[in-house]
């Protein structure tokens, strides 16, 4: 994933805030977290990770890309 850099201004009391709070350094990763639900739809993100959870759908998935990756490399040759 690309990140971009910004500048914001806040209020001195808010920055120290969340220097005291969150810790330097995290700051960027906390202000993102809170950001993303606002700007994109997680649906599908919550939907994929809902699939991952599923054990046993994950292991069918796992058998099936391995057939194909078998399937393609035998008509390759």
């Amino acid at each position: 994933m690309m990140h971009k850099k910004m500048t914001i201004t806040l209020d001195e009391i808010v920055y120290e805030g969340l220097h005291r709070t969150i810790g330097k350094g995290k700051i960027s990763q906390f202000i993102e977290d809170l950001v993303r639900p606002h700007v994109m739809d997680t649906r599908m993100d919550d939907g994929y990770k809902a699939m991952a959870a599923d054990k046993g759908r994950e292991s069918e998935a796992i058998e099936w890309r391995n057939g194909i990756t078998g399937d393609m490399a035998n008509e390759m040759r």
